[in-house]
């Protein structure tokens, strides 16, 4: 057995590292004397289809006393009314105060207009399973901290699987569920859910701390570790979900590519390179094994075949655990993998040489470096 190939048995073995064991939100016991009144922060943006969706899981989950607010971020459609309909509390977001940008200022609206004891923050395209709401709660109240939630990724159609190792990397990169979970602190937030109790969000400073940044989601959660506050990060299987980019495959691309690269240089080096060293080796387990088919080499096809199966059956294993995606996109691994790398590459263009991004209309000018990763300057009227 070769040098080469005991080597890449050792990065394929980093994907069992960094996605050790993602915990799943339950309905255990923990002793709170009433269940508390609870405020759920609803931002959106020309969110009619979604937000619709959104609210018609939270009905019969929420309590007498409960509210739901959404904060219509100067929607093009029929967000607003449908919230309405829906019985919820709208807010129609003011305009956009200089060196904010548009989720945290909804955000920040939102929580200033909450009563509830307990906040939790939604995005508009989640849904959440039955009797979800309180299962949340139940596992917030097991810890003295945060906890936020990446939603479980329903795919609908082929081109949706293209999203597979995105979603990998960003389970991956939080740093929240490696075997060192106990010692590695969380990278942040998953802006989707986010779930804290009022004093600790006044206390933080809440989204005005964060409200120029891109990424509030991870500048959030470090506002909290700089505080000394524990973040939980969980996995929203069975719980809460979201089908991301469901209009396209060009949806997709803008939104994957619009703050990828800046999430990657967040993360702590040591982690990034087990990532890049794992997907290296996904890489090249495929290059060998291609290459030992091409010449008929029986020998090398029995041995690189091994591992790319190897391969196939670890990251079937880490997606199943993430969303529904079908078992042939981890057997045919190589197409999502390639188009994660050339979109990885189109994201590093747009982030650090155009320096622009663009989502739901807006242009978001961006400034990159490792430690001062964007700064705003104009993001309410430009349109792409």
């Amino acid at each position: 057995m070769s040098i080469t190939f005991i080597a890449y048995i050792v990065l394929w073995l980093f994907g069992f590292i960094f996605l050790f064991h993602i915990p799943l939100c339950s309905n255990r016991k923990v002793k709170v004397i009433s269940r508390p009144v609870v405020s759920i922060i609803i931002p959106a943006r020309n969110e009619e289809i979604t937000l619709a969706k959104l609210l018609n899981s939270l009905k019969g989950q929420i309590d007498a006393g409960d509210e739901v607010i959404v904060i219509d971020d100067h929607s093009e459609d029929k967000t607003g009314k449908i919230a309405e309909q829906n019985g919820a509390v709208v807010i129609r977001s003011k305009a956009l105060p200089r060196g904010w940008l548009g989720k945290s200022w909804a955000c920040y609206q939102g929580a200033s207009a909450a009563t509830g004891e307990l906040l939790i923050f939604l995005d508009a395209d989640t849904v959440l399973e039955n009797n979800s709401l309180n299962k949340i709660i139940s596992t917030y109240y097991r810890f003295d901290g945060i906890l936020t939630i990446q939603p479980y990724h329903k795919i609908s159609k082929p081109y949706e699987e293209l999203s597979a190792f995105f979603n990998l990397v960003v389970m991956a990169a939080m740093g929240a569920f490696t075997i060192f979970r106990r010692i590695i602190k969380p990278l942040g937030l998953f802006g989707p859910v986010i779930v804290l109790t009022r004093q600790q969000y006044i206390e933080s400073g809440g989204h005005a701390k964060v409200k120029g940044k891109i990424l509030e989601d991870l500048e959030f959660g470090a506002e909290f570790k700089k505080r000394g506050v524990g973040i939980y990060c969980y996995g929203g299987k069975n719980t809460v979900s979201f089908r991301m980019y469901p209009d396209g495959v060009r949806q997709l691309v803008t939104g994957w590519s619009k703050v990828f690269a800046m999430g990657a240089v967040k993360t702590p080096i040591p982690l990034l390179i087990m990532i890049f060293a794992w997907i290296t080796g996904a890489i090249g387990t495929t290059r060998y094994f291609a290459q030992a088919i091409i010449i008929a080499d029986t020998n090398q096809i029995i041995i690189w075949g091994i591992l790319y199966i190897c391969y196939v059956f670890q990251i079937y294993w880490m997606l199943a655990r993430i969303g529904n995606f079908k078992f042939y996109t981890a057997l045919l691994y190589p197409i999502p993998l390639l188009f994660f790398v050339i979109l990885f590459i189109y994201s590093l263009v747009l982030v650090f040489i155009r320096k622009r991004v663009q989502w739901k209309g807006r242009t978001i000018y961006v400034k990159g470096s490792r430690h001062n990763i964007v700064t705003p300057y104009n993001t309410n009227n430009d349109r792409g």
